[in-house]
């Protein structure tokens, strides 16, 4: 394991962990998504069986960097393969409503409102999510091979969803911004935090069955063998209004160099991915390409966010140490895994006009508490404004807008506000899904409920 760095203090059963949960993926990469039904259960558990056999194992790091599969389930896809009541019951509440249930409550409304969904995101029929994610073509289609084999000749299985994704060698999203770079570390886990000012995670905020950030053990689905080394996992179909976002820059900017600053402001980094936290004035691409440098940094020097604004998207995501004197926050608290996949052709540059093709980003969240890490910093810090001392405003690139949203720029003399923010990115879907540990896969195979 040459060039980790093993974290004492915690064990990790690394060998029953999914990898997905706690590795980086490899970059560039291509990938796709599938979402199953499980039409008879003695199917389900038939392919339950076969993907264990080919499930990534964190234990096995070389296949975490180049080639892996993930498998998760929904509460409705563990109910179809016989899993007993009480252990239903014992999994988290916001897990066994699923998403669609808490869409008003995460600002899934409108446009992004379940109702507008593409199908069959939030029906009661959708059971298993594959990831099947590599840095080579062939050996995805051969990963992917292996995850269709899994179901051939089971009649009661059926794939009701694909979704092809990919990542470029830049890192960038549809919206043109590098991504993924603020990740943390989890102890344990053999790799070292980017951010030399962030000690790793407690292995409970991630992977259950291991203390968390309270020093308690997270509650955990029983028996012990289901919850022990799983992860819940959130996943979002995110559609981005490229053309519409590019507009509304252009439109409130003398010339390009503005325009690329404004958009920095909105985010909180350059395009290359260098920080405005540390480059405030202009973009530095040998910074943004610098995994050692790139995160490394905060924002409690910054309290009025001359450098950085206090709601640009960034910050909101992960406000560092720019909470630390509330004395009641704690960010670690929040904190989870992100993974961020684009689908979709990207809008070529300098294109403003919508050309009606779907393109966007698959957002997958990978933690122990669904509730106080991803809804928490969806409604509290990505929707909301009080945090930060603006209540009327939401996150200007991903926040849920209407009429009158706006955005607040701190600036001397004057601050700058943009106001009558359209919504730049919408909701097609979503699952709240359990990946469970390669034991707990074992044990669903072999269910004779």
């Amino acid at each position: 394991m040459s060039g980790l760095e093993v974290t004492p203090g915690v064990s990790l059963e690394l060998d029953d962990i999914q990898a997905g949960a706690l590795y980086e993926r490899p970059s560039p990469y291509v990938g796709t998504y599938l979402l199953l039904c499980i039409r008879d259960r003695e199917d389900g558990r038939e392919l339950v069986r076969r993907l264990h056999r080919i499930v990534s194992s964190a234990g096995v790091v070389d296949a975490a960097g180049d080639t892996s599969l993930t498998v998760a389930f929904t509460y409705h896809g563990l109910e179809a393969l016989g899993v007993p009541a009480a252990s239903l019951e014992s999994f988290a509440p916001e897990f066994r409503q699923g998403m669609a249930a808490r869409a008003e409550l995460l600002g899934d409304i409108g446009e992004s409102g379940p109702d507008h969904w593409e199908e069959p995101f939030g029906a009661a029929d959708v059971h298993v999510a594959i990831a099947v994610l590599s840095s080579d073509e062939s050996r995805l289609r051969a990963a992917a091979e292996k995850a269709r084999a899994a179901q051939v000749e089971l009649p009661g299985i059926e794939l009701v969803w694909r979704q092809d994704c990919y990542q470029l060698a830049t890192g960038r999203t549809s919206f043109g911004f590098k991504d993924g770079i603020g990740q943390p570390a989890v102890e344990g886990s053999g790799r070292a935090p980017t951010n030399p000012r962030e000690r790793p995670l407690k292995a409970g905020e991630i992977i259950l069955g291991y203390p968390d950030e309270t020093g308690e053990l997270p509650p955990m689905p029983a028996p012990d063998v289901l919850g022990r080394n799983g992860t819940y996992v959130v996943i979002r179909k995110l559609h981005t209004k490229v053309a519409a976002y590019r507009t509304y820059l252009r439109s409130r900017s003398a010339n390009a160099t503005e325009e690329d600053l404004l958009g920095a402001k909105v985010v909180g980094r350059w395009q290359s991915g260098a920080p405005l936290a540390l480059t405030p004035d202009r973009d530095d691409p040998e910074l943004g390409r610098d995994p050692q440098r790139n995160n490394d940094f905060g924002f409690a020097d910054d309290p009025r966010g001359f450098k950085c604004p206090v709601g640009a998207h960034a910050r909101r995501a992960n406000p560092r140490d720019a909470l630390d004197h509330e004395g009641s926050v704690d960010v670690r608290l929040h904190r989870m895994i992100r993974r961020g996949t684009s689908y979709g052709p990207m809008l070529p540059d300098g294109v403003l006009d919508d050309d009606g093709i779907d393109r966007g980003i698959i957002f997958v969240f990978a933690g122990a508490h669904i509730r106080r890490q991803f809804e928490f910093v969806k409604t509290q810090w990505l929707n909301d404004g009080i945090f930060i001392g603006a209540p009327l405003e939401s996150d200007p690139l991903v926040g849920p807008h209407d009429d009158s949203s706006s955005f607040t720029i701190p600036q001397r003399p004057i601050r700058r506000r943009l106001q009558d923010l359209p919504p730049f990115v919408v909701t097609r879907g979503g699952e709240y899904c359990f990946a469970p540990s390669l034991s707990a896969l074992r044990w669903l195979a072999e269910l004779d409920t």
